[in-house]
């Protein structure tokens, strides 16, 4: 039975951020290095935006678990989190 929790584990939201996040970073630091070919950039770019648009669904899959756990009945009316610079 140990198999099924890193079955589950591996295309939960949060690790599909992890490893899209992961492979986002590595593609960023790939461009940044400059020695792509226009194609090559264009392809790389692409990928970027499809890998950014996957993290956001996963945070926002987080963001949902979050609020259904805080309150199930209601979970459009949790209020967002405030942002680190908020309680002054």
């Amino acid at each position: 039975m140990s198999a099924k929790p890193d079955a589950a584990n591996a295309t939960s939201p949060v690790a599909d951020f992890e490893a899209s996040l992961d492979a986002l970073e590595q593609l960023v630091g790939r461009m940044e290095h400059g020695d792509m070919g226009l194609e090559d950039s264009l392809a790389a770019y692409e990928r970027g935006v499809a890998l950014y648009r996957r993290c956001q669904q996963a945070l926002e899959a987080a963001e949902l678990r979050v609020r259904l756990l805080t309150d199930p009945q209601q979970p459009d009316a949790g209020t967002p989190f405030p942002g680190l610079g908020d309680d002054a």
